[in-house]
């Protein structure tokens, strides 16, 4: 199975689905579509015997650059629709397959806090990773607030959070959120070798494995996400009380 939409590129080859991020004018932000894609990309996979193994990359200079901005300016976009984050977290943190990353580029919000979820991540050289919650007036999202300290630690997760540096590749490799720094021009075909090493093994071994990895953290992940969304909803409607105060009554 080969597939482009406008957002996602879906290949699906030797027992591995390949998954690449299409929005490159927008450092591959995640819009509506694009979260929706993902989803049913992922959802499909779990339930597809013949895929053993996913990857997921970036197209041009962006693994992810996390949550399209704009749309969530608009709330009209989410009229009648759940909002594609809330669809596509249930799916991720308990996919039952080997989930690789190659972070090709800027990984920003989702795109560091998804490799949590990932079990083996592959970081280009030039990659800069980024959580910007606080700055933007919010918190963590994707479980980040039980995962994040578990594999940098508390202090440095801490850091992470509350002083949103710029993480290169190989503080990355440091802080354990990537296995290890490849070259650019490496990345794809190191990560592919991988998975397509993965996607040769027997499903049911597989499968098993990753569900005994999972069963230990599954009901802590999801109440972490659940805490985080409430959080999350609690500062949004702050702003936009404090916005309609500034303005007035109309």
């Amino acid at each position: 199975m080969s597939d482009t939409n406008d957002v996602l590129g879906i290949t699906d080859d030797g027992g591995v689905r390949f998954l690449t991020f299409n929005r490159p004018d927008a450092l591959n932000a995640f819009n509506q579509t694009l979260w929706f894609a993902l989803t049913d990309a992922l959802a499909s996979a779990a339930n597809d015997d013949a895929i053993r193994c996913v990857l997921l990359t970036g197209t041009g200079r962006a693994f992810t650059a996390g949550q399209d901005l704009s749309e969530m300016s608009d709330p009209s976009v989410f009229d009648d629709q759940e909002p594609g984050y809330q669809r596509l977290m249930p799916v991720l943190e308990a996919f039952p397959k080997p989930l690789i990353a190659a972070v090709n580029g800027v990984a920003v919000g989702i795109g560091l806090t998804m490799l949590l979820h990932c079990d083996i991540v592959l970081v280009a050289r030039s990659a800069r990773l980024k959580v910007p919650f606080i700055s933007l007036g919010v918190t963590t999202e994707a479980s980040a607030s039980l995962l994040l300290p578990q594999v940098v630690g508390w202090q440095r997760s801490a850091e992470i959070l509350f002083t949103e540096p710029w993480i290169d590749a190989d503080q990355a490799v440091r802080d354990g959120l990537a296995l290890r720094a490849v070259d650019d021009d490496a990345l794809l075909a190191e990560a592919e070798a991988l998975a397509r090493r993965i996607g040769a093994g027997p499903v049911e071994p597989i499968t098993e494995t990753k569900r005994l990895l999972l069963a230990g953290r599954a009901e802590a992940v999801k109440a972490a996400r659940l805490r985080e969304l409430a959080a999350f909803e609690r500062l949004v409607g702050a702003m936009m009380a404090g916005g309609a105060a500034e303005a007035g009554p109309a």
